[in-house]
């Protein structure tokens, strides 16, 4: 089910039109293809994919967005 949940959130990332997201767009849509995955299990699978350095994590100083990594101004000047 994690590595369904994962799938999910990749693809709605990869389709969705902005390049930065709140996590309960994120949920929504997951739970549009898994109507069953509990809150806990997205936030875990996309805590897992920021790990894997597939997600990236935005902050804007009062709340935190997710990214698909290297799509749009996410990555920070090195």
């Amino acid at each position: 089910m994690m590595e369904d949940i994962k799938k999910a959130i990749l693809d709605f990332a990869e389709g969705s039109k902005k390049t930065k997201f709140y996590f309960k767009d994120m949920e929504k849509a997951v739970q549009k293809v898994f109507p069953d995955a509990k809150s806990r299990q997205i936030k875990k699978a996309a805590t897992e994919l920021v790990n894997e350095e597939k997600l990236i994590f935005f902050s804007t100083g009062s709340s935190t967005m997710y990214g698909l990594k290297g799509r749009g101004m996410t990555e920070d000047p090195e």
